[in-house]
């Protein structure tokens, strides 16, 4: 059913994991693929010795063209983009295959829900420290505090975990590169998928993933992906995802079109920045 997508760049010791919880904590079959940039920490080598499927880069070519390139190889007949850093919990796949089931179109952008070390104010994640590094990760703990660890489902699905029917994938043409090596990307992908008619964007509390988080953004050159997102959109990224995703806010149902008023308001921010910022 699900076709897992995990681009890595020399992080040996959470791929390894990762790909491990996803063997063991998995209910339905799924295939995993990589995208390994670089690999000169072993990762290229693991990969071949696991049988993984695998797209492959000799220098880091960022999220965007990583996890197109490895989509190609895609079979199921939906894709998950996920980080190499993260752990994927007992049952974390038949959570999201149920809410498939249960939505009746294929026109949806679905998130697992993750469960970080650090809290950075995000409405969408849980808080829950069992280490950051794969050194301090306290799997036991972890299983063992899950029936206590609770999330409501919640609008605006875009961070990784993401779920797209591969039929969408394709109609929205993935990631865009000219958002590489990736800062905004995820919010250029919901807004590729809003354009093409989808208004179900959920994530789904159960669904959950442990984060260790930023283990491959402090290495690299930032693009400013708000600035490109407002001009290849004419919108902010932060109107779209509060008015038209209400990102991290509890899931009411499929979403709406904002009201004009809070458009002329972004009209205006977006006049602003353009004339004396960008």
């Amino acid at each position: 059913m699900f076709s897992v997508i995990i681009p890595t760049w020399n992080n040996l010791a959470y791929i390894k994991l990762c790909v491990e919880s996803i063997r063991k904590n998995s209910v339905l079959p799924c295939q995993v693929i990589l995208h390994i940039n670089d690999g000169s920490d072993g990762t290229l080598e693991w990969a071949k010795e696991q049988n993984i499927p695998f797209s492959y880069t000799s220098s880091n070519v960022g999220i965007c063209i990583a996890v197109n390139m490895a989509g190609a190889l895609a079979t199921g007949d939906h894709m998950i983009y996920m980080n190499d850093d993260m752990y994927c919990c007992p049952g974390w796949d038949q959570y999201l295959a149920d809410e498939i089931k249960s939505i009746g179109t294929d026109n949806f952008m679905l998130s697992a829900t993750m469960i970080e070390p650090n809290d950075t104010g995000n409405g969408a994640v849980i808080f829950a420290d069992f280490g950051k590094t794969t050194e301090a990760f306290d799997e036991m703990a972890l299983l063992k505090a899950l029936p206590t660890l609770h999330k409501e489902d919640w609008s605006g699905a875009t961070w990784p975990p993401v779920v797209i029917a591969k039929k969408y994938w394709h109609i929205i043409g993935g990631f865009s590169m000219e958002f590489s090596p990736g800062m905004g990307s995820d919010d250029d992908l919901s807004m590729k998928m809003w354009q093409a008619g989808c208004r179900y964007f959920k994530g789904i509390g159960k669904s959950m993933v442990y984060h260790f988080q930023t283990k491959s953004t402090t290495r690299i050159r930032k693009n400013d992906g708000r600035k490109q997102f407002v001009l290849k959109w004419n919108m902010t990224s932060s109107t779209f995802n509060k008015f038209y995703l209400h990102k991290g806010q509890p899931f009411t149902g499929p979403l709406t079109e904002p009201t004009p008023a809070i458009m002329k308001k972004d009209k205006f921010k977006i006049w602003f920045k353009k004339k004396f910022i960008y």
